[in-house]
């Protein structure tokens, strides 16, 4: 399993599953990530945390934490 915490700076990434529970899970949809869609790695702080990426057109920070909730597979939708 790969998570949004293991992509390397300057990959694109499908999301494939949100892990978490409650309040969490939902906090990371509001930001627009959900299962199907893209996710560009900007940058990742050098202590990595956070980590921006871009997500339907914006600029977001997450949390190394949250990036860990995040399943993910290299590339283009499956």
């Amino acid at each position: 399993m790969s998570t949004l915490k293991d992509v390397k700076i300057g990959e694109t990434v499908t999301v494939v599953k949100l892990h978490g529970e409650g309040a969490i899970k939902r906090r990371i949809m509001d930001m627009g990530i959900t299962k199907g869609v893209e996710i560009y790695v900007r940058k990742v702080a050098p202590l990595g945390d956070p980590v921006e990426v871009t997500v339907r057109g914006y600029e977001l920070s997450i949390r190394k934490a949250d990036a860990e909730m995040i399943e993910v597979t290299k590339g283009g939708n499956k």
